[in-house]
């Protein structure tokens, strides 16, 4: 099994690939889209395969994993752009979820 490796890494991965591949980033607002745009597949896919609508048969060769990955990829993207170190953002996040959360979510009836 492959090591897991930090966002901080896929950070570099991403920079690179579209160095060498992508020729440039889209600008900050076209890929604010395109992740509106990814989000909303990975919606559909949700609402339809797990939710109360109804599959089309167009969309149960739709990938799940990939439409996440879109949306992993967009948003390193602009991370890279806008000179965000998502690694230190998401320990950052997590440490205030876990402190702010926890009695919270342990004392939730509903999650019982």
């Amino acid at each position: 099994m492959d090591k897991p490796r930090e966002i901080s890494q896929l950070q570099k991965q991403v920079d690179e690939w579209i160095k060498t591949v992508g020729v440039r980033y889209f600008n900050e607002l076209t890929n604010m889209a395109i992740l509106t745009e990814e989000v909303g597949e990975v919606a559909r896919i949700i609402a339809r395969r797990y939710g109360e609508q109804s599959e089309k048969e167009s969309d149960r060769s739709k990938n799940l994993g990939e439409e996440l990955a879109d949306v992993l990829f967009v948003t390193l993207c602009l991370a890279n752009q806008t000179g965000i170190d998502l690694q230190e953002a998401f320990d950052q996040k997590m440490k205030k979820k876990t402190e702010r959360d926890f009695e919270r979510h342990q004392n939730n009836e509903k999650l019982q």
